[in-house]
């Protein structure tokens, strides 16, 4: 597959997370939420590091702040880290079975979520309840069946 249609299956994967995180749920699902953009970044680093960097994932997390109408770079400066994080490790994590993968995808989403937080926090007084870490458990839960989605893709649309 050309390169120009590899980039479009990413871009396209990375379009539909975005308006994935930001489609309106109740109030009571808000809170399960899957952390879309953390699953898509972390796939994609982790199967073709040479296509996806750091960069995308900070530019993505600048566009999610914009979506979202949070503080401008916090997601930015939180998806770069966990993409460095990622892409260091990249072949480690390759060579991990699908499980080890689900528990160090929730201990990324926990570090994501932690850090949003702790940065929101520092500019204003926030109570931190207990249902803002539920959507770690439903992004583990998803994680598989996102995982062979994702590898099905790349598969089918030749995606290298």
């Amino acid at each position: 597959m050309p390169l120009l249609n590899s980039y479009r299956v990413i871009y396209l994967t990375f379009f539909v997370c975005l308006v994935a995180d930001i489609f309106p749920l109740p109030i009571i699902f808000n809170a399960f939420r899957p952390n879309w953009m953390i699953l898509v970044i972390f796939y994609w680093i982790i199967a073709l590091p040479h296509r996806v960097n750091i960069g995308h994932a900070f530019i993505l997390g600048l566009i999610l702040d914009l979506l979202l109408g949070s503080t401008l770079g916090t997601h930015g400066l939180l998806f770069s880290l966990l993409a460095y994080l990622t892409s260091i490790n990249f072949q480690r994590f390759r060579n991990f079975t699908l499980v080890q993968t689900t528990l160090l995808l929730g201990v990324f989403i926990f570090i994501a979520k932690l850090g949003l937080y702790w940065i929101a926090s520092s500019m204003q007084e926030i109570v931190l309840h207990r249902p803002y870490f539920w959507s770690i458990f439903t992004s583990m839960l998803i994680w598989p069946w996102f995982f062979l989605f994702m590898r099905y893709l790349r598969v089918r649309y030749k995606v290298s």
